[in-house]
């Protein structure tokens, strides 16, 4: 991957401030991609639950609730990768100042969409690995003292913590950077470390948006949840830059 140049600290309120901009470009497009992408995933949660129900039932082996589960999840996988996509090239054409359309959001990109997912993936495996360490070493310390047990379990809750911040801007690297997965794990810890007090007050700021939009019958998130997405764009482009290695934005 590409040498990151850029050093300065994140600025949470300009990324807001730059954040709600962003959004209010292009509000009907955010939103009814929201609610198009969000309905479909659904569709696909519903599908989970009646394999779950099915399989509960206790009838044995049933190649139709097997069918339903496989594609339940992988129906839910594509949506998820085709939402955070599009999401976040609309957050970016509106950054830079255009009012992204409603096909620069629903616009599916396999390449992007192949990259985010196996950078995610690399990043679950990082973190299983790490459960898998602290149960090890909780269970040997168990047989000697039950009180210890739990130490391995804060440090693993401490680890969490700070991966859950340094690798926030992933999904951006993952869409618009080069080189391999834990080149772009490692790529994301040296860029956002400086800044990781800020960026854990932006994910409190996030989080307390996403909130709001839940508390509010739900309706909320359909604007919560681009309004954040436009947000986290500010602040990935403070850090990081504009530059697109990967010819994401020139698609669609």
């Amino acid at each position: 991957m590409s040498e990151i140049t850029e050093s300065s600290r994140l600025h949470v309120l300009q990324a807001i401030e730059d954040g709600w901009s962003g959004f209010c470009k292009a509000p009907l497009p955010f939103v009814l991609f929201t609610l198009l992408s969000g309905a479909l995933g659904l569709i696909f949660q519903a599908m989970s639950h009646a394999a779950a129900i099915r399989s509960s039932a206790g009838s044995g082996f049933d190649p139709g609730t097997v069918l339903l589960m496989i594609v339940s999840v992988i129906g839910s996988t594509v949506i998820s990768l085709w939402a955070v996509t599009g999401l976040i090239r609309g957050a970016w054409k509106a950054l830079s100042g255009h009012k992204p359309s409603f096909r620069d959001l629903t616009h599916w990109d396999g390449q992007a969409a192949g990259r985010l997912f196996i950078n995610q993936l690399v990043l679950a495996v990082v973190l299983a690995i790490i459960v898998f360490i602290a149960v090890a070493i909780g269970t040997g310390l168990f047989q000697i003292n039950q009180a210890l047990a739990v130490i391995p379990g804060l440090v693993a809750g401490i680890v969490f913590l700070y991966l859950g911040v340094n690798q926030k801007f992933l999904p951006f690297i993952a869409i618009m950077g080069e080189g391999n997965p834990l080149q772009k794990i490692q790529s994301g810890r040296a860029v956002v470390d400086p800044s990781w007090g800020w960026m854990l007050l932006l994910l409190i700021v996030e989080v307390v948006i996403m909130g709001i939009g839940l508390l509010l019958n739900g309706v909320g998130l359909l604007v919560a949840s681009p309004l954040v997405i436009c947000i986290s764009t500010a602040a990935y482009r403070q850090l990081f830059g504009t530059e697109d290695q990967t010819g994401f934005l020139s698609e669609g």
